[in-house]
């Protein structure tokens, strides 16, 4: 089962510092048809003004990863970290029994463009931690590079998660293929550029929500960048 989720369908909250698009249910968002999918709860594509973030606040028993698409994120929480991140960069905060942090942009010329994406953990009330690896461009090109596992292996992070996360560059002719397993869930969000998805011609933003399927078959990438999550059902 294939369900094509465009861009233009997500939802929007524009706070003029932030703007935010929703690919779930989130905040004052509701769609009872978008509540997340398998154990992917929250895609936020999130634009945030020179000189603005969001102040200290808190989490529990969620797995949070940020991927930084263009400016730096300048992040600190109540473990001690104290980081900047960069496009190219992805990072993964477990927040267990509880962590207060905060996100900034402290840029005075340049908004920073990043996705924030939560996914239900498998295992609840463990301590905090952070992590953050840097995953080459080259890494991504042509092929879908993991970038988040349970066992953080080769360059991904490691999540508390029944989930996988890969990230790709395609353009011209490159092409790759991804096994699943039928049991389980897929999604695929196009970052930018264009991109098709099991025969699915998808643009910046779009989405594919994927159950019961073998495979991802991505072709006639368009300077495409897409995040590709094999998902607990």
């Amino acid at each position: 089962m294939l369900k094509i989720r465009k861009s233009d369908e997500r939802g929007l909250a524009d706070h003029g510092w932030l703007k935010s698009y929703h690919s779930f249910s989130f905040a004052s968002y509701y769609d009872p048809q978008f509540m997340g999918w398998g154990n992917l709860l929250v895609i936020n594509e999130d634009r945030v003004a020179p000189g603005k973030g969001f102040g200290k606040h808190g989490h529990q028993n969620m797995e949070i990863i940020s991927y930084v698409l263009s400016g730096e994120l300048a992040h600190q929480d109540s473990m001690g970290n104290v980081k900047s991140i960069p496009p190219g960069d992805v990072q993964r905060m477990s927040a267990g029994t509880g962590v207060m942090h905060s996100e900034f942009n402290h840029a005075q010329d340049q908004t920073t463009h990043f996705l924030q994406i939560w996914i239900q953990p498998n295992v609840t009330n463990i301590p905090p931690s952070y992590e953050q690896k840097t995953v080459p461009t080259t890494s991504k090109e042509g092929n879908l590079k993991l970038i988040a596992s349970p066992d953080g292996a080769g360059e991904a992070v490691l999540i508390h998660a029944d989930a996988k996360l890969y990230a790709g560059l395609f353009d011209g002719d490159q092409q790759t293929l991804l096994a699943l397993d039928p049991n389980r869930k897929a999604y695929v969000h196009l970052i930018k550029g264009d991109l098709v998805v099991n025969g699915e011609k998808l643009t910046t933003g779009d989405a594919v929500l994927m159950d019961k399927e073998q495979q991802i078959h991505i072709t006639d990438g368009r300077k495409a960048e897409v995040l590709v999550f094999d998902l607990a059902p």
